[in-house]
């Protein structure tokens, strides 16, 4: 069950979008979100290889710390006010059986940040990234590769969702990845009104789409088995199922191929990060 989220901001505007999502889950389980920020130290926005005057350099680091002041004055009240919208209560702790969030504020790297908090969190929820602008790949590859724990990947909405993980499929290849990616969402999975596994039923020495459909059934999953025929563009054919039996949450697991080898010849994970229209949760 999920219980604690963590949802790492930076003051790009995606925030809204991605503390939607966490609201929407947060409601859902009772959880408690956590909102961390992670705020620059002002000493790394100095000019780096440029010699200045040690009055400069203190006139700089002032005005960076009253820039960095008003974002975050300006982030606390907007999730203030995002609470309110959704009916969450601001909290510092988890209160049992309610929903609620919580602001924290830390200096340093952002993968840092993610790193200590997101270990002990049952779920990481990061914007979809952005390739046009450049935002958003670095938070997504730090929470994957540096937590061990899911993280969904929100894609950009107007508005809060008005399902999530009620209509959960699963991408199953058998893979190592795929077999965690289902064992740390389990109470996603049992929560679930229907749960598809997606399949081309080409599972090489792993565990056949069949037994997994046993296994959920075991622990009392409403779930069904979807085959598919095979084809090179598997990430593009999860998608389109996902769409065919109308999932609103996608659970697989992420870059089984090295990251750097599937953003560079394309790889099912990589396609589905770059085009997925509704929430993915990955385990890598």
């Amino acid at each position: 069950m999920i219980r604690k989220i963590l949802l790492p901001v930076r003051g790009d505007g995606k925030g809204d979008n991605v503390f939607a999502h966490a609201a929407t889950l947060a409601v859902r389980y009772k959880g408690h979100v956590v909102v961390a920020h992670c705020r620059p130290r002002a000493e790394d926005l100095m000019p780096y290889g440029i010699a200045i005057s040690a009055p400069l350099r203190k006139l700089l680091l002032s005005q960076s710390a009253n820039v960095a002041d008003q974002v975050e004055d300006g982030m606390r009240k907007e999730l203030e006010s995002l609470a309110a919208r959704f009916g969450i209560t601001l909290s510092d702790k988890a209160i049992p059986g309610v929903a609620t969030t919580a602001w924290i504020e830390e200096q340093g790297r952002q993968v840092d940040v993610i790193k200590r908090h997101g270990r002990l969190a049952d779920l990481i929820c990061v914007a979809k990234p952005d390739v046009d602008r450049n935002l958003g790949t670095n938070t997504l590859k730090a929470a994957l590769f540096n937590t061990g724990r899911p993280v969904m990947m929100c894609p950009p909405l107007d508005s809060a969702p008005e399902r999530l993980c009620d209509h959960v499929a699963i991408g199953w290849n058998g893979s190592v990845e795929a077999s965690r990616a289902v064992a740390m969402t389990l109470g996603v999975l049992e929560e679930a009104s229907e749960v598809t596994v997606l399949s081309t039923g080409a599972e090489v020495n792993g565990a056949d789409s069949e037994s997994l459909k046993e296994y959920l059934q075991a622990r009392g999953v409403n779930v069904k088995l979807l085959r598919f025929k095979s084809s090179r563009k598997i990430g593009r054919d999860l998608l389109q199922h996902c769409a065919q039996v109308g999932a609103d949450t996608l659970i697989m697991g992420a870059y089984s191929n090295s990251h750097e080898t599937e953003t560079v010849f394309g790889g099912a994970t990589q396609y589905v990060v770059d085009h997925s229209g509704i929430p993915v949760i990955l385990v890598h």
